[in-house]
This record gives C-alpha cells, sequence and structure tokens, in this order.
C-alpha cells in the first residue's frame, strides 16, 4: 500500500514547480526586453531579470533547509503563462498596443508567483521552517513589488499609448 502524502511533500512539490516556473521566467525575461518599446519597459524587464536570479538563489537555499536537491518539476501553468506572452509578442508586434500586452502578460506571471510564494509560506508556517518562511517572505515582496510598478507603467503610459492607431 502506498503511503499518504503529507503537507510536508506538497511544500516540497510546489517547491520544485516554482523553481521550475524561476527558471523559464528568467528565460523569457530578456526576450520581452527586447520585444518592449518602451526604454522603462525595457528595463523594467531586466531589472526584474537581475531578482529572478536572486529569487532561485533563495529557492535553492529553501531546498538546502530541507536537505533536498534543486530540482524543478514542470509547471504548465508558467509554460502556458509564457507561450501566451510569446503569442502577444508577435501578434502585435509594432503596434502600440505591444507594451500594454507585454505588461499584462507580465502581471500574469506575477499573480502566479505571489499565488505560490503565499501558499508555500503558510505551509512552511505549519511545518515550522522559520527560515524558509523569510526566504519565501522576500521573493513574494519582490513580486508584489514588480506587480505594483507594472501597474503602474500600464496607467502611466503603455495603455493609453495602447489606444492609438499606429502611425
Amino acid at each position: 500500500m502506498a503511503t499518504a502524502k503529507t503537507l510536508d511533500d506538497l511544500f516540497l512539490d510546489t517547491l520544485k514547480d516554482i523553481y521550475f516556473a524561476e527558471k523559464q521566467i528568467l528565460k523569457a525575461l530578456p526576450k520581452m526586453a527586447r520585444a518592449a518599446q518602451s526604454e522603462e519597459g525595457k528595463s523594467g524587464f531586466l531589472q526584474h531579470r537581475d531578482e529572478t536570479q536572486g529569487q532561485i538563489e533563495r529557492l535553492e537555499q529553501v531546498f538546502e533547509l530541507l536537505g533536498k536537491p534543486a530540482r524543478g518539476k514542470t509547471c504548465e501553468a508558467i509554460q502556458g503563462i509564457i507561450a501566451e506572452g510569446e503569442e502577444i509578442i508577435e501578434e502585435f508586434k509594432e503596434s502600440p498596443a505591444l507594451d500594454a500586452g507585454l505588461i499584462s502578460s507580465a502581471q500574469a506571471v506575477e499573480h502566479y508567483e505571489i499565488a505560490r510564494y503565499g501558499t508555500l509560506i503558510e505551509w512552511a508556517n505549519q511545518l515550522g521552517l522559520k527560515d524558509a518562511v523569510s526566504l519565501l517572505q522576500a521573493n513574494l515582496a519582490e513580486e508584489e513589488a514588480t506587480d505594483k510598478k507594472l501597474t503602474q507603467l500600464a496607467k502611466a503610459s503603455a495603455n493609453a499609448k495602447g489606444k492609438s492607431k499606429a502611425a
């Protein structure tokens, strides 16, 4: 008879999921930066790439705390969100709405990450993994800050610019 899975197993499984997701995001951010039309968008995506590298390092520390190898588990959700972003890049290339679309894709990624980190923090608290909690909270805080920056960029320029007709 198979042993029953526990919250420990679920925590590790979800940690592998977000680790895979962060690595995929790390690959996607330079593409998004190249596609962005505004300088603010380009620099924002590149800045978040650097933050993402730090988030991956923190996740590796959590794996270390658990005594487990840092390995990802394929995350279909993030692959789908990234694929949608790539579609926007293709379909809206040279369109005034491109940056608004890129921001929308980036926010879908951020919201996925925010949901995952929030869950992992709760479970880490339940499991008494205090050191993991602080590492995960640092990642969550960066994701929330990025989401706010994206909203500000969308409201300040990208959405309005997207309304205009291409020249």
